[in-house]
């Protein structure tokens, strides 16, 4: 006897061929993850069986087979037309009596009230498999009502089985159309629409980098963050804090979320509309941080059970509350990449700026953008265009294989347009806001996704250069190779190169870029006299009570991220190293900094932390430190003090930061100082007595022992590092270090611009030395070579 009907507590992933992968992994998630605290909503399934009985009820295999036949498979110039013909011959259809009434009566089984809305989804019977997501291929309905309604639903999902989108899709997958069925999954409705939804991976989309996990959220219904008419709240979550039960949210970025899409309930044949956003809520984050963990605890039971990286969508229910999950697949795009090869893009030149947003991928295209409303308006394009539109929704897929590149004003990067350009490998720039209004049609652009999690559009075509690098080849040195950092956007791509952590996280640009403000001034914001000032602080720190808080929580979260992304190994974080002229170019900042002749020289680094002028702004620096190392828990995370000049200044601030809750030895803290003035030299054995490491500031150290302003363009050529005098200095130091079993490392370009300058660290005994990522991998061959040197030279010496 056929099935034609399967309820979720009957269902598992073995019955893909039966529900298709969404159904069954629906199935899957209720019966075996319910018991670990996720919520699935229960529901049912049609069979494969019934979508068979369907066609042959009405003989629609032949037509459909015939129909199909004649679709151009090189250009689909006719796709357009052969869908709609498909589609029209299974909306012509009839259901049968027995499989309508079993369909009936599995929908009263679920509710005892047959008015209740549904949820009624297309799940293909070759879905969601490792190498097919068939992402927003199929049609979903929401908030079906009534028999008659549901029976008319499923229909239609059967009939989206040959959206144009998805017919494309399997013939460059290989899938026969005959060969595959459609499954409809019909589910309790979640309320969204008065709540919240989104999705989430459990892996960094852009880099594939495992311990964080994505989640994204919007008011409403999730069809925006699809569809991508609105920029998503976004949070990412540290797996191992998560395992640790500590606070494991480390970034958490708000969206504009100006629409809100609910259910319509005047207009017929509407099923929702988007409503603008009331502007508190826009201001409010969707998700409590409670919530934020409990989906993240739940994603992770999920790629548990899965053993492998997961696409989710979850609900929060407006009127009940209450969190689920209603969707979970197989991610596709990383699974099948080599993270041992990878593919470096850099922009050679700079340009003029049009247009940014979220970067999807790591790609450079140089292209000529054509301005659509609609994918009706995308005819003869080629690998040569960018595609340029307010936003991509499932409609415009059979175009984007087409095209070099994608930008949308609308969307994040969890948006249908991001997830689609990932799969196909596409670079794209989602959530530009304006480039409709900014890019001119015909004109060329260079699209660059090099630079971070910011993609931008550069007005013509800028020259770049594109590099394969096979990590496997390289073989790591027994002097430590680690990195210098500054931008948290980078971080989890730069994880991937091989490295032994970050020698020095600069917080400077954490500071400038994403705090923006002078820390005395949140401190003093009520003494402040500045309107403009005013206004702009209290722009930024929207939704902080306390205005202070707002300088902790964004510089933690840019210091967690890059600590996240290299844990276990270690970072270190380098105190706040502005100079006074720099402090007063941040917001408020020229109300708190002196005036000096030569800032460099002046009042900067470890001499600022424990004077009058700025000792408060300094705690606040360190309670986002000791946010990220307690809280976080990323105990990775070590202190670096910069431009300490003398050894009563050492312990002051050693001092200063134990009142501020971070002692040294405490929970495995250490506090590392700079080499950078000749008396860190000179009482280099002193200085090791106070702290737990050195990090040699080469550009500094050769600065002061030469006696040349480095930023002089009078004196440029005469600073050198090379020069006699400050290698014998960072000899020195190195000697001091060994002497005492300190730990020392050297952050700067010399060792890889300069084989020979690696070549004398390495002899002169150095533990670790830092790069910036464009230098690493030669650095990386500069000390190999510089090791392997010193192995051949020793064996011939012992051979005399």
């Amino acid at each position: 006897m056929k099935k034609y009907i399967k309820y979720f507590d009957e269902i598992g992933i073995q019955d893909i061929p039966q529900v298709g992968g969404k159904n069954a992994s629906l199935g899957e998630m209720y019966n075996k993850l319910t018991s670990q605290g996720l919520k699935v909503p229960n529901g049912f399934a049609t069979t494969s069986e019934a979508y068979w009985n369907f066609l042959d009820e009405n003989s629609l295999r032949k037509p459909l087979q015939i129909t199909l036949a004649q679709l151009d498979t090189e250009n689909y110039y006719n796709l357009n037309e052969i869908g709609a013909k498909a589609r029209k011959l299974i909306l012509g259809g009839k259901m049968s009596s027995d499989l309508a009434r079993k369909i009936i009566e599995a929908y009263q089984n679920l509710y005892e009230n047959e008015q209740c809305a549904v949820a009624v989804r297309s799940s293909a019977t070759a879905e969601d498999l490792p190498d097919a997501s068939f992402a927003g291929q199929h049609d979903t309905f929401l908030n079906i009502k009534g028999a008659a309604a549901l029976l008319e639903a499923v229909k239609k999902c059967f009939a989206s089985l040959y959206t144009n989108r998805a017919i494309k899709y399997r013939e460059e997958k290989g899938f026969k159309h005959d060969e595959i069925a459609l499954s409809v999954g019909v589910q309790k409705m979640v309320r969204a629409d008065m709540g919240c939804s989104g999705v989430g991976f459990t892996i960094e989309p852009e880099s594939g980098f495992d311990n964080v996990i994505l989640l994204s959220g919007v008011w409403g219904l999730g069809e925006n963050i699809v569809q991508g008419p609105v920029n998503p709240d976004e949070y990412y979550i540290f797996k191992p804090g998560l395992e640790l039960g500590k606070y494991p949210i480390i970034q958490k970025k708000m969206g504009d979320k100006k629409l809100t899409m609910i259910y319509e309930k005047s207009k017929k044949g509407i099923p929702t509309v988007n409503i603008h956003t009331p502007l508190p809520r826009q201001r409010q984050f969707v998700l409590s941080d409670e919530e934020i963990i409990t989906l993240a605890q739940w994603a992770s039971v999920i790629e548990k059970h899965y053993q492998k990286p997961m696409d989710i969508e979850w609900a929060k229910d407006g009127l009940t509350n209450e969190l689920y999950i209603i969707q979970a697949r197989p991610e596709t795009v990383h699974q099948s990449k080599n993270k041992k090869l990878l593919i470096q893009y850099k922009l050679l030149e700079k340009g003029k700026v049009l247009a940014s947003g979220n970067a999807v991928g790591s790609k450079i295209k140089v292209g000529i953008p054509r301005l659509l409303q609609s994918p009706k308006e995308g005819k003869n394009l080629t690998h040569e265009h960018i595609i340029v539109t307010d936003t991509i929704t499932p409609d415009w897929d059979p175009l984007l294989k087409q095209v070099g590149g994608i930008i949308t004003n609308k969307g994040g990067r969890t948006s249908h347009a991001a997830i689609v350009a990932r799969e196909l490998g596409v670079p794209a720039i989602v959530g530009c806001q304006d480039a409709t209004a900014t890019i001119e049609d015909g004109e060329m652009i260079t699209l660059s996704c090099s630079q971070g999690k910011t993609g931008y559009v550069y007005e013509g075509k800028l020259s770049y250069k594109e590099e394969e690098i096979d990590f496997s080849n390289i073989r790591m040195p027994h002097t430590e190779a680690k990195m210098i950092l500054a931008d948290p956007e980078n971080a989890f791509q730069l994880s991937l190169y091989p490295n032994d952590g970050v020698g020095l996280l600069r917080m400077e640009f954490i500071i400038t870029h994403s705090v923006k403000v002078h820390p005395m001034a949140l401190v003093k914001f009520n003494n402040l006299k500045n309107a403009t000032v005013i206004q702009q602080i209290n722009k930024l720190t929207q939704g902080y009570t306390n205005k202070q808080d707002y300088f902790i929580d964004q510089l933690s979260q840019g210091i967690a991220t890059i600590a996240a992304a290299f844990y276990p190994k270690e970072v270190i974080v380098r105190l706040s190293d502005f100079k006074t002229n720099e402090y007063a170019n941040l917001i408020g900042g020229k109300d708190f900094e002196p005036k000096e002749e030569n800032p460099m020289l002046g009042f900067r680094g470890a001499s600022r932390y424990y004077n009058d002028l700025y000792k408060e702004g300094f705690a606040l620096e360190c309670a986002a430190i000791k946010k990220v190392r307690d809280t976080m828990g990323l105990d990775n995370l070590k202190v670096m003090v910069p431009f300490c000049r003398t050894l009563e200044e050492g312990k002051k601030v050693v001092t200063i930061m134990e009142e501020n809750g971070l002692r040294r030895g405490e929970k495995g803290l250490e506090i590392y100082t700079m080499v950078e003035i000749p008396s860190n030299v000179i009482l280099a054995e002193e200085f090791a007595e106070i702290f737990d490491g050195f990090s040699i500031g080469s550009n500094d150290l050769t600065q002061l022992t030469l006696g040349i302003d480095r930023d002089s363009e009078l004196m440029g050529q005469l600073f050198d590092e090379n020069d006699p005098a400050a290698k014998k200095m960072i000899a020195m130091a190195i000697a001091s270090a060994r002497k005492t079993n300190t730990k020392i490392g050297l952050c700067g370009q010399a060792p890889s611009d300069f084989p020979e300058f690696a070549s004398f660290l390495v002899k002169e005994g150095i533990n670790s030395i830092s790069f910036n990522p464009d230098a690493l991998l030669q650095g990386i061959e500069n000390i190999n070579n510089a090791e392997k040197s010193f192995v051949t030279f020793g064996q011939a010496a012992s051979s005399n």
